[in-house]
């Protein structure tokens, strides 16, 4: 094919557009910081020529412990645009899992906000690789030079994305161009992007590159409105001073928003996209007359993010108030440039899309990893079926929408019956006096497993273990119920997701009396 009638799909592309398109525009605020779309691309251009500058060049690794700054976003575009391989370091693991993942990974350099500088340096040190100290004076020390940016295929390696590792050490998930240009594409489309919007980051640019955010909202011109903590009377400062039209977040931040002191209702409404857990239907009831627009999108890692999206369908307008909220909580239909969702049996075939039926949620399409990185085992043992199976079980609706029901490794298996955790946690979490719930299993003698619910209960009300278990009694079969009930602080990853397997933990624990 002639070269001037193809193009290799890369985000890099989305700021070339917005940099011709939207020059004076604003692009970014962090704090004081204002840059126009002219001058974030002069600077994402110099980041390309400072790492040809430090020696680094097509497929080696930079690594990035940044909080979600302008730094973070240029080097989402600049390290890309070299040819040179993104490796987000998450913020809150600890140094020993930040420095299995720079050995792993094969990190050549690393640069830190100076949130991170002390750490950082300790941890460039030990890994015997250069670490940017001072970013500014790194960027001014060069000139962008176009020589500097790489001819780009789009199947190359763009991003290695380490997972949480909560059961065991992070896999890396190889990212490539392509899949990071169409899914961006499909973001911004889905959340209604323009020239104007304006982007508050309150989801982790480390987590899945900002589930592509990061160059979703420069194609479509948005600015991007920095949050370097998440701090909630912060995050209703940006909302209301800064204009907020688009957030993104999981379901645990939303919660924190919404139970805020400073929550009231906004001026205009915000359109957020929520993921990573199930939204409970008491939570979206709760956000909605604050100004919230919810759209559940469901993803992993290994998906770049959000692979599908609960398109909402104009004739659900007229159903009930609770059914809407039950709607919303679908995971929904593949995105944009996804393949359709599949959910399969143990056999590996379609479950009878009848909403009852449980199987495990398959994907495949241009959205998927290349695969983890140094581990062809685990690659193998994810993909034995010809596509990217996910451990999620759901079901699938008459009409095509995929219901998650539960992870795989937190179905509770009770006297021979299958329990789904969030079953019982959407029901607990409707209780007024409930703000959050996690639900586990705990080994039992006779059943097997037990439910176990951990609950985050709201200081203003008075209720006893009792009146919540027949709470869940009398909406859900009796076996389902929680056979003891303990009132705790949630743990959670750094990305919001809670930490069943701590959960478990303790609640074998808790039944055995050994705590």
């Amino acid at each position: 094919m002639a070269e001037f009638t193809f193009a290799p799909l890369t985000p890099v592309a989305l700021l070339d557009r917005a940099a011709a398109a939207f020059a004076d525009r604003l692009a970014v605020v962090d704090g004081p910081l204002r840059l126009s779309y002219a001058e974030f691309a002069d600077r994402c251009a110099r980041v390309s020529s400072a790492l040809a500058g430090s020696g680094i060049g097509r497929g080696d690794r930079v690594a990035a412990l940044c909080s979600n700054s302008h730094v973070m976003l240029e080097l989402h575009h600049g390290v890309p645009a070299r040819g040179a391989v993104l490796v987000p370091l998450n913020v809150r693991l600890s140094p020993g899992e930040i420095a299995y993942i720079l050995e792993h990974s094969g990190a050549e350099i690393l640069v830190a906000t100076h949130e991170f500088e002390e750490v950082a340096a300790e941890l460039a040190r030990n890994a015997g690789i250069p670490l940017v100290r001072d970013y500014g004076s790194w960027l001014a020390s060069v000139a962008p030079d176009p020589a500097d940016r790489a001819r780009i295929d789009e199947t190359d390696l763009l991003a290695i994305n380490y997972t949480s590792g909560t059961t065991g050490r992070p896999k890396g998930v190889m990212y490539h161009h392509r899949g990071a240009y169409l899914q961006a594409v499909a973001m911004a489309s889905h959340s209604q992007l323009r020239p104007g919007a304006r982007y508050l980051w309150t989801l982790p640019m480390f987590h899945c590159n900002g589930w592509c955010f990061t160059w979703a909202a420069t194609g479509a011109g948005a600015t991007h409105v920095c949050l370097r903590a998440v701090a909630t009377p912060e995050i209703w400062r940006s909302l209301r001073q800064e204009s907020i039209t688009h957030l993104s977040a999981a379901p645990t931040v939303l919660t924190m928003i919404s139970e805020d002191p400073a929550a009231g209702p906004l001026p205009a409404r915000v359109h957020v996209d929520t993921g990573g857990a199930p939204p409970s239907p008491a939570l979206l009831r709760r956000l909605e007359p604050l100004g919230f627009d919810v759209t559940h999108l469901y993803g992993l890692t290994e998906t770049f993010g959000p692979l599908a999206i609960n398109e909402w369908q104009p004739e659900w307008n007229d159903e009930t108030a609770e059914t809407i909220a039950s709607i919303r909580a679908r995971q929904g239909v593949g995105n944009l440039i996804s393949r359709p969702l599949r959910v399969l049996d143990a056999e590996g075939k379609d479950v009878p899309a009848n909403g009852t039926t449980l199987g495990e949620i398959a994907v495949a399409g241009n959205n998927t990893m290349l695969g983890y990185y140094r581990d062809d085992a685990a690659t193998a043992e994810a993909t034995r079926s010809g596509c990217f199976l996910t451990g999620d079980l759901a079901v699938m609706h008459p009409d095509g929408y995929v219901e998650l029901r539960d992870r795989r490794k937190d179905v509770i298996i009770s006297g021979g019956e299958n329990i789904a955790s969030v079953e019982i946690e959407r029901v607990l979490d409707a209780h007024p006096a409930v703000l959050e719930s996690a639900v586990v299993g705990a080994p039992d003698d006779k059943w097997g497993e037990v439910p176990v619910a951990f609950v985050t209960v709201r200081p203003e009300f008075s209720v006893t273990d009792d009146e919540l278990t027949e709470y869940v009694r009398q909406r859900l079969a009796r076996f389902k119920a929680p056979r003891q009930v303990v009132r705790d602080v949630l743990p959670r990853t750094s990305t919001g997701k809670i930490q069943k397997n701590l959960l478990r933990r303790r609640a074998a624990d808790l039944r055995n009396g050994t705590r």
